[in-house]
């Protein structure tokens, strides 16, 4: 009944996931790391702000690049009859670490608006902390948030499916 009622059935829902998780994710992730790599200061965080709009739409396309191998990557841990938690899990795991790697790079070249050797030298001393920043926002503020909205969603439109089925007691036979 989790599978059904808490994960997009359609493009539709799934875009309106994407976007719930990712507007979380950037809005949260984002500030976290570079607060964690220079410190806190108004500054710093007005240079986040101006970085979100390039950075959500980057996010949203690795989003949707990653999506095929965390997904095989998952199917290689996860079996058949695993519970809707330890799937979740799973899948937020495969898919944070993917992007995590490509966005340690990336994010950098995005929040400081140059490209450099920097983030590349300095990966492995930085991977770890963004990774772990990042699974914690998605597996206790980003997903579970976008989980309960796909809930109320599919509930709504299995309410209004429902009610445009006729009964079969209204059937008219002839």
């Amino acid at each position: 009944m989790d599978f059904h009622m808490k994960l997009p059935r359609d493009k539709k829902g799934l875009a309106l996931f994407i976007l719930i998780v990712s507007f979380i994710s950037v809005n949260t992730i984002a500030p976290l790391i570079t607060f964690a790599s220079v410190g806190f200061s108004m500054e710093t965080w007005f240079s986040v702000l101006r970085a979100l709009p390039v950075l959500w739409p980057t996010v949203i396309v690795l989003v949707l690049l990653v999506n095929k191998p965390a997904t095989a990557l998952r199917n290689r841990v996860a079996r058949p009859g695993d519970s809707f938690h330890a799937t979740v899990t799973i899948d937020i795991l495969c898919n944070v670490l993917l992007l995590s790697v490509a966005l340690s790079v990336i994010g950098f070249w995005i929040g400081t608006g140059r490209v450099s050797l920097e983030p590349i030298i300095g990966f492995f001393g930085n991977w770890p902390r963004n990774f772990a920043i990042a699974l914690f926002i998605e597996m206790l503020i980003a997903q579970p948030i976008a989980r309960t909205v796909m809930h109320k969603y599919h509930e709504r439109a299995d309410q209004r499916s429902a009610s445009t089925e006729l009964p079969s007691e209204a059937c008219i036979f002839a």
